[in-house]
C-alpha cells in the first residue's frame, strides 16, 4: 500500500490491487498458514451505521489471523449519543487498538478521523463517498470468474448514491476494462466520479435501460436504490424497482455473463437467479474474508 490508510479506491494503484488479490488467493489457498499471523493483534470496528457482511467479515478476518476485535457497539448505547465528536471517538479506540475499521453516514468521515489517529485506519464505507475494502473483494470475484482485463462490465441501480459503486469504478480504470453505466436519469454518477473517471482516461458510457447493453457484457453489477440515502421520500418511489434482473432479462445475456451484488438485495435480483451459473453474489460476500485478511495483514505488516 502507498499508506497506512485505505480511504478511497483513489489510493490504489493496480500494483496495490494486484498485491491485495494475490495475498488473498495464498489466505484462500491455505488458510491455516495464516492462522496465528497476527496474534496479539486488536482490531477497533466503529461502526455509526447499520452493516452486516463488514462488520461480519472484518471481524472474522481479525480472528482468523489470530487477533481478536474491540467493537464500539451501537451508535444509540455509545458516548455518541453524549454528543462525543467523531475525533474524540477515534482517538480513544486508537488507544485500545492496533488497527480500525469506520463507517459513518458522512461523506469525507474517514478522511478527516485518519488525521486524529496514528494506526491503520479503513473505510468501510462514509455515507455515499466510497467503500474501497468492498472493491478489493468486488475485484477478486471478477479476476476468480472473468480476470480483470479485456472485459465489458456494466454498473446497474443507484450510481448516485451508491458508495460501492464509485469505489469499483475508479478502481477499474486500472485494468483494461470498458464501463457501462445503467441508471434511471436523477441516479446518474455524481458529477465528481465522472470527472475522476474521465480524468483517469475512462470511457463513461451512460444509458437508462440494460437492454441496449446486456448481450456484450462480461459482468453485470447490480445495486439496490438507497432509500436511505434520498432526501425525500418521493423520489425515491419514483425510481423504486425500475429495474429487475430475472430469467426472462437474462435471455439476450452472455451464458458466461456473471452478476454481482454487494447486498444486501430488494427486489433487483429475482430469486429464481440464485441458483443459475450467472450469481455470484454469496460468493462474491464470502470473499469478504479472504480479502480482508489480506488487507489486514498487509496494513498490520507494514508491507510496501
Amino acid at each position: 500500500m502507498r499508506q497506512d490508510h485505505l480511504i478511497s479506491a483513489v489510493d490504489l494503484s493496480r500494483e496495490d490491487i494486484e498485491a491485495v488479490l494475490d495475498r488473498a488467493a495464498e489466505i484462500d489457498a491455505n488458510p491455516a498458514a495464516f492462522r496465528q499471523r497476527h496474534a496479539g493483534t486488536v482490531l477497533g470496528l466503529c461502526f455509526f451505521e447499520p452493516s452486516t457482511r463488514t462488520r461480519m467479515s472484518f471481524d472474522t478476518a481479525m480472528k482468523r489471523l489470530g487477533g481478536q476485535t474491540v467493537d464500539m457497539g451501537p451508535v444509540e448505547s455509545s458516548s455518541v449519543k453524549k454528543g462525543e465528536t467523531l475525533a474524540d471517538t477515534v482517538r480513544v479506540v486508537e488507544g485500545y487498538a492496533d488497527a480500525l475499521v469506520l463507517r459513518h453516514p458522512s461523506e469525507g468521515a474517514a478522511t478527516m478521523a485518519a488525521e486524529f489517529i496514528d494506526v491503520p485506519l479503513v473505510n468501510a464505507g462514509d455515507g455515499a463517498g466510497q467503500h474501497p475494502s468492498q472493491t478489493l473483494l468486488d475485484l477478486y470475484t471478477i479476476r476468480e470468474n472473468a480476470g480483470l482485463d479485456d472485459l465489458t462490465i456494466g454498473i446497474m441501480g443507484d450510481l448516485k448514491y451508491g458508495r460501492t459503486v464509485h469505489s469499483l469504478a475508479e478502481a477499474l480504470t486500472n485494468f483494461d476494462v470498458n464501463q457501462h453505466f445503467i441508471s434511471p436519469e436523477s441516479l446518474q454518477l455524481p458529477r465528481n466520479v465522472r470527472y475522476d473517471l474521465h480524468a483517469s482516461g475512462a470511457s463513461v458510457k451512460e444509458h437508462t435501460e440494460l437492454d441496449e447493453v446486456l448481450p456484450e457484457l462480461d459482468v453485470l453489477y447490480v445495486t439496490r436504490i438507497q432509500r436511505e440515502r434520498f432526501p425525500d421520500e418521493n423520489e425515491y418511489l419514483k425510481v423504486a424497482g425500475e429495474y429487475k434482473i430475472d430469467d426472462e432479462t437474462l435471455a439476450a445475456a452472455s451464458d458466461d455473463l456473471v452478476i454481482m451484488h454487494p447486498l444486501p438485495r430488494v427486489d433487483e435480483i429475482a430469486p429464481e437467479i440464485d441458483d443459475s451459473d450467472h450469481a455470484k453474489y454469496f460468493e462474491q460476500a464470502h470473499n469478504g474474508i479472504p480479502v480482508r485478511m489480506a488487507l489486514l495483514d498487509i496494513l498490520l505488516s507494514n508491507d510496501d
